[in-house]
């Protein structure tokens, strides 16, 4: 057998090994709303292979910081890095550096089928923009704060102001554009990965970034052990390769 295979044989089997150990547990998790799609999908397997069971609230960072704030319990974060350099909520979390879950890029999704704008470069993405009829984001995110200060930096963010579309949640990006209600999606790339929406490409040369999602425990978990756990089953094999399918860069 491949020894590569073997090796990751075996780093599933001592997750596993060390997760039953801990007692299970009812875990109450703040996660950035740009992963809904992925942590949907590796919950029941995380459930599954321990027999803990993830309550998951998803939103976008300004909201995140008030629930960890709020002083109701939770004991785990997959949120933006955005949420960390707010001192009050860092508070909340242990004192131990947050461990890099995944990363994520910027891009434009269109209609299935519709046209695709050129922007392959600062200003030819410029001026897609400045021609779109309607563009839809979630402005209440770390994201779609990205994308706003991306429009300032061109010198468009006046221009575009009457075409955005906001959308309450990452999750209605996708189907709106389908729907046909915007031209364009722009926000994170893994986001505009859904049926009825084709990307028109990435955020060019300098005009992209990665926004960096971190998993850390609370501070005040009573499920600590628990709660690790989950974050370290997101930096597993198994949960490496279906952030990938997601469109998501795993650590």
């Amino acid at each position: 057998m491949n020894p590569s295979i073997l090796t990751l044989a075996a780093m599933a089997g001592a997750f596993v090994m060390t997760s039953v150990d801990v007692k299970a547990a009812s875990l109450k998790v703040l996660a950035g709303g740009s992963m809904t799609a992925s942590l949907k999908e590796l919950a029941p397997r995380f459930e599954k292979a321990t027999g803990h069971k993830l309550d998951i609230a998803f939103a976008g960072t300004p909201d995140l910081i008030k629930q960890a704030t709020s002083g109701a319990p939770f004991d785990a974060g997959v949120v933006p890095i955005d949420v960390m350099k707010n001192e009050a909520a860092r508070a909340k979390f242990a004192a131990t550096q947050p461990a890099t879950i995944a990363r994520v890029g910027y891009g434009v999704a269109v209609k299935a089928g519709a046209p695709k704008p050129d922007i392959s470069t600062a200003a030819k993405f410029k001026d897609a923009m400045l021609k779109a009829r309607s563009i839809t984001l979630y402005p209440e995110s770390a994201a779609g704060a990205f994308v706003v200060k991306t429009f300032e930096m061109l010198g468009i963010a006046d221009a575009m102001k009457a075409k955005l579309k906001a959308q309450s949640a990452p999750t209605g990006i996708a189907p709106a554009v389908a729907a046909g209600e915007a031209e364009y999606g722009v926000f994170l790339t893994n986001v505009l990965i859904a049926p009825g929406v084709e990307p028109a490409g990435p955020f060019p040369g300098d005009l992209q970034n990665e926004l960096v999602f971190v998993g850390a425990v609370a501070a005040d978990s009573r499920n600590a052990a628990a709660a690790q756990a989950f974050l370290d089953y997101l930096r597993t094999p198994d949960a490496a390769a279906l952030f990938k399918a997601k469109g998501v860069t795993p650590g």
